[in-house]
Parts: structure tokens; sequence; C-alpha cells
């Protein structure tokens, strides 16, 4: 255990964040963590004070400053062009790696899954949670969903060094690649590459549908799952509350220069302020924390009390179970009973040893670019229009186009022309694809086009540029 106090930001939070963040910081004084609390004001006051983001510019540098940030729920107010703030804490300070155990306490804790032990590494700094949309029509808003060569081999090499640390047998990657070809297809493709580093580590790919069947059904054949963001959110929740409640389960977010500790619930304001609610995933995320500040004995110290609490079955509201649990127990009682176990170890669920697992998040970051030939071939201009397909084919075959021919229309992925089939459901945003085969096309070519439509009394709401990278095409095909 260190001798000086290593200095944490620490925020309480919204709803039932006070009340857990105060049942675990008192736990953690017990337990004899030696922490130096920051305090830093986030959440709904200062979104309701006009602070979009949720968080105080001055309070990135009590976080920069700090060794980890320890982080209650907070509740983001919809609408209103409010960011979500763990998203915004995430992506600034590069936590690229989300990291949620979902573990069953079988028998002391109802659940059909009693051998589940899975964790969830969720990539957290892309995707569709970059947060990047627009309304584009009357009819139609657009998310873009991100997905890069770097942000893909940080997580998925994540993955495979935490099994590689704590000594899992296996790592499956969840994707939708055989629709979202490109984006979801490089990340699928990334996890090939990396799996052939790690020949002692099993490696599996599955279908996200498929595969969230296989976890809530059958979660005790999976071990690491290293996911693209928005599946690692959902799934994560789904894996949690399979065993046993999602008010269990902790959460770190890890990056190469700092990291945040969370519950992986939200601020649950119906039940603020009546001591129901259970700190157990605040809890386990603060072990996580002091396993990352490399403090593992007091991490193992606070571990096994809780699990001889949850043995003893002094438990909340939320997993209580007659025939199972002995006593009801609200946030403050249960913490109070966690302190009383200190020093003490679970006698039938396994006893918890940890090593530091600094190694795992020193993972380089510095990617060197790839040489590889980028050729613009057309441009897919986007249109609002009220027309139906029908009218709009006759308007568009009116006259041939120039500088670059029209080859293909769309609508919502659908090819409407040609070959389009009349009962298409169409919206008001086509999408119109130029491309010339027989030579170059020019960045004045893709403008002159962009006028054209323009000109011929369109109105153009969006452009994607066509490119071939080393000869193949890297656009969606134009049979929607």
């Amino acid at each position: 255990m260190s001798t000086s106090k290593i200095p944490i930001a620490m925020a309480f939070g919204d709803g039932i964040g006070p009340e857990i963040m105060a049942a675990t910081l008192q736990i953690l004084e017990e337990a004899g963590a030696p922490l130096e609390l920051h305090q830093v004001e986030i959440g709904e006051k200062l979104y309701l004070k006009g602070v979009k983001t949720g968080i105080e510019p001055k309070s990135w540098d009590t976080i920069r400053n700090t060794r980890a940030f320890l982080k209650a729920p907070i509740t983001t107010p919809q609408g209103g062009g409010f960011k979500s703030l763990n998203v915004t804490v995430r992506t600034t300070m590069g936590l690229y790696a989300n990291v949620r155990p979902c573990v069953a306490y079988a028998p002391f804790v109802d659940t059909k899954h009693p051998k589940m032990d899975v964790v969830i590494v969720r990539e957290n700094e892309e995707d569709l949670y970059a947060g990047i949309e627009y309304r584009q029509s009357p009819q139609v808003y657009k998310s873009l969903k991100l997905i890069s060569r770097p942000g893909s081999e940080k997580i998925i090499r994540y993955a495979f060094e935490y099994a590689r640390h704590y000594k899992r047998k296996k790592v499956s990657c969840f994707s939708k690649d055989n629709i979202m070809k490109i984006s979801d297809g490089l990340f699928h493709k990334v996890y090939d590459e990396i799996a052939k580093e790690y020949s002692e580590i099993e490696n599996e790919h599955w279908i996200v549908d498929i595969g969230a069947a296989r976890l809530a059904d059958t979660p005790e054949i999976f071990d690491v799952i290293v996911m693209p963001n928005l599946y690692g959110d959902i799934l994560s929740d789904v894996a949690a509350q399979i065993s046993g409640s999602v008010g269990l389960a902790g959460s770190a977010n890890i990056g190469i220069k700092g990291a945040m500790f969370e519950a992986i619930h939200g601020s649950a304001p119906k039940i603020a302020g009546q001591n129901r609610a259970n700190p157990s995933g605040l809890i386990l995320a603060s072990i996580q924390m002091l396993v990352y500040l490399g403090e593992t004995a007091v991490a193992e110290r606070i571990h096994n009390a809780w699990l001889r609490t949850i043995e003893d079955g002094i438990h909340t509201g939320d997993i209580f179970k007659k025939g199972l649990s002995k006593e009801n127990v609200g946030t403050k009682e249960f913490g109070h009973a966690v302190v009383k176990c200190l020093g003490q170890k679970p006698t039938k669920l396994p006893t918890v040893s940890y090593q530091s697992s600094t190694k795992i998040e020193r993972i380089s970051t510095h990617f060197e670019p790839v040489a590889v030939k980028r050729e613009l071939v057309g441009v897919d201009i986007f249109i609002c229009s009220k027309d139906s397909a029908e009218s709009l084919i006759k308007q568009t075959s009116a006259r041939p186009w120039t500088p670059l021919p029209l080859i293909m229309i769309g609508n919502r992925g659908v090819r409407v022309w040609p070959e389009g089939q009349p009962e298409t459901f169409c919206v008001d945003q086509y999408r119109l694809r130029f491309m010339r085969k027989d030579s170059q096309v020019s960045p004045d070519d893709v403008f002159r086009m962009i006028q054209e439509v323009h000109t011929r009394g369109f109105d153009v709401i969006c452009t994607e540029n066509l490119y071939n990278f080393d000869g193949a095409p890297a656009y969606s095909s134009a049979e929607g």
C-alpha cells in the first residue's frame, strides 16, 4: 500500500449519484485506500445553467491533473442539444476502452446463468457515438457511423491484452459486417489481423444479432467480447442484467493518459433520495480504479468484503429475493455491511486476488499512415424532393448529364432507377450517383456536377465523393 495519497477527481452526480457515492467513499476510507479527493461539479445543474457539455471548462484541469476520475451517474436533459457528459469525457480524454465485467453470483443472487463470467470490452471513442447528426430534409434525419483503423486496432488489441493479462481463454468479436460491409467490415478485418498475434487465445467472430441471442441465452460460452461502441453499450447492459442485475456492474474507461470509473447504470431519478439504490456498481468500479492505480491489496480487501456481504444475504431491493436473501437493506446499510466485512473473505464464492494492470493500459496510439492509392471515381449527390420516384426519373432523364453521367437513383439505400420496382416506398431524400468509368474524375468534375444538379432546379442537401483505394471500390454498391 502506498504511503502517500493518490489524487483522484470525484463527482457526486445526479439522482441516486450522491447516495451511492457516499456509500462507496465510506468503504474506500475504511479500507485504507490512500486517495486524495478533488471534487468536480458536473451534470444536470450545469446543463440547466446552459453549459451544453455538462462540465465547466475549469474542471478539465482537475481531471487532467489527477490520476483517475471516479464518477457517479448524471442526468442528461432530453433534447435541447445537450451532449452526453459520459461521451464527452471519454472522447475528450481519449478513454478508448470501456471494460464491463458481468459476473453471476449464484446461488446468492438470482440468475438463470449461474456460470456466467463475461467481460465486455467496448470501443469508446467513435461509431455512432461520435454524435454527428443532421436533419437533411423534412422527412430524413442522419447519423454518421465512424469506424477507423486506429480506433479498431486500439480496442481490439486491448481486448487481447486484457485476456492475456487475466488468463482468459477466448476473445469473441461482434459486428454486423454482413450489412455494413465497409465500416463493420473494417472492425472484423482488424480483429482477424490482430488475433493472429495471440495464438494462445481462442478467437471467433459473431454477427451481432445471433451473437446477442447466444449471449442472452448461453452466456457461459463467452469469455471476453470486443465490440464497436453502440453494440457494446447495449449488450453490456443486457449481460449485466442477466447475470443478476444492472445494479451490480461497474465500468472502467481506460486511456493512455487517464481513466474514468463509473457504474454502468443511470441516475435513476425516480428513486433518488429514498435510500433504495444499490451502490454495488460504483463500489465495483472503485475496485477497478484501485487496480488501475496499483492499489491491489486494498482492491482485494474491498472486493472480498463485498463478496462476503453478498454471500451473507445482505441485499438491496433490486436483488433481494425471499429464499435467497436474508436481509433487505438500503443504500447506507449496504455500505455499512461491506465495511463490517472488511478483512473477511467469502466462504463459497471465489476469493479475489489482483495484480497490477498497468502494462495493458500502455498500448501504443501511434499509427503510421498506410500508403494507399486513392482515386476519385464519382460522386453521390443527395437531393430533397417531394416528387415521386417516377416523376423524378422523368426529370433526371430528360437530357444527358455532363461532365459525369447519371448511373443510379436511390432512396434510403434502395435503387429506384435503373431497374427499380414500383412497390418501393420513397421519402423526400434521393441519392443521385454520377460516375465516369472510362477516365479519371477530377474535383472540378464533382464541383461542376453539384452546380449542374442545382442549375436544373434540384435541392442539393449533401454530397459524398466516391473513391477507389488501391483499385477497389470504397463505397456501397449501386444495387442498394
